[in-house]
């Protein structure tokens, strides 16, 4: 069976390890990275994320690829993948990171082993797909991941809500603070 990790789950498995070797892994190396669905990403994300817990507002409400980092039957950390927000980049051959929540006693480095794995599932599974984004939040990430694993940072905003007059959309559950996109060529789209 496999456990959530929330709250609960992580009164019943201590942070520190026993010396007999316990049941929290000690590196992202230990992780088995499956997809999994996009409602145990959501209940997920909502425990774990930074800044926006909750993904089910304005265009924030589906995803085309879900990811989590499992030990021993416990999840550690998930990633949501969908199309990309800005309707004018390509949306047939570009994905975009929108959500990654890591547990608070994961081991170190696991967004970077997580993102290294789902971009060899990615590639495989979406031969179509060329190039991944995502947007680091300024205000509380200093982009160390995406530096990491490879990504290059190609735009900056300066941050602001989604609103546009022809297109009204509720700002709930935003950031609205200055991004950075960051972005990385995976394959030549070949099938």
């Amino acid at each position: 069976m496999i456990k959530s990790c929330g709250d609960i789950a992580r009164v019943e498995y201590p942070l520190f390890q026993k010396e007999d070797g316990g049941s929290i892994p000690t590196s992202p190396l230990q992780f088995t990275i499956n997809k999994i669905s996009i409602r145990k990403a959501k209940e997920l994300n909502q425990l774990w994320h930074s800044k926006l817990p909750i993904y089910e507002t304005g265009f924030c409400e589906k995803a085309r690829i879900c990811f989590g980092a499992l030990y021993e039957g416990i999840f550690y950390a998930i990633a949501i993948w969908d199309n990309p927000t800005a309707r004018l980049l390509p949306q047939q051959t570009w994905l975009e990171l929108k959500r990654m929540a890591i547990a608070p006693d994961a081991p170190k480095n696991t967004a970077s082993r997580m993102i290294k794995i789902m971009l060899s599932i990615i590639k495989k599974d979406f031969p179509r797909i060329t190039t991944v984004i995502s947007y680091q939040d300024t205000e509380v990430h200093q982009g160390i991941i995406y530096k990491a694993s490879g990504w290059k940072a190609v735009n900056y905003y300066a941050g602001g809500n989604w609103k546009r007059r022809k297109r009204p959309r509720p700002d709930l559950n935003k950031s609205f603070g200055p991004k950075i996109r960051w972005q990385k060529e995976i394959s030549t789209g070949g099938n």
